[in-house]
């Protein structure tokens, strides 16, 4: 049951994958985000690979847009949001093999990537205000029973 369900998340981002791409592309059109660090939220995030999958594929992305546009590399801050029952401590036992196959597939050019979590619920506030540059959620918004209000 546990390996289904890692297929589906799969398969959600690999579909979901030309969106974010697209919309990363479109924020470096307009200079959005070409300072010193990409800042990135995984509302409802998984508590297994499929969460640092994601994570590899913005930063490739970006990474990516980057070198297109003749611009550094930024940091990354990966602020990964779930339930206070979500096990992080088992997301982040998968770490330091997640740092080395960045450095491993995209060299030392790539920015560092700082790794966080922020427990709690999305009907609340969980970050301050401009502090993020792209939210993903492959699952969790078909819990909202309305649209976020919050300008963030």
């Amino acid at each position: 049951m546990v390996l289904l369900l890692l297929s589906i998340q799969k398969i959600v981002m690999q579909k979901a994958a030309p969106l974010v791409k697209r919309t990363i592309k479109g924020m470096a059109n307009q200079d959005k985000f070409f300072d010193r660090c990409f800042m990135i939220a995984d509302l409802g995030c998984s508590s297994g690979m499929n969460t640092l999958l994601l994570a590899s594929d913005i930063i490739k992305t970006v990474h990516e847009v980057c070198q297109e546009n003749n611009q550094k590399t930024p940091h990354f801050q990966m602020c990964l949001n779930d339930l206070f029952g979500n096990d992080f401590n088992n997301l982040f036992k998968l770490l330091p093999n997640f740092y080395k196959t960045l450095r491993k597939d995209k060299g030392e050019k790539i920015g560092s990537c700082f790794v966080s979590a922020f427990l709690g619920s999305f009907y609340e506030r969980l970050f301050p205000d401009e502090s993020l540059h792209l939210i993903h959620s492959s699952y969790s918004v078909h819990w909202l029973s309305q649209v976020c209000i919050y300008n963030i």
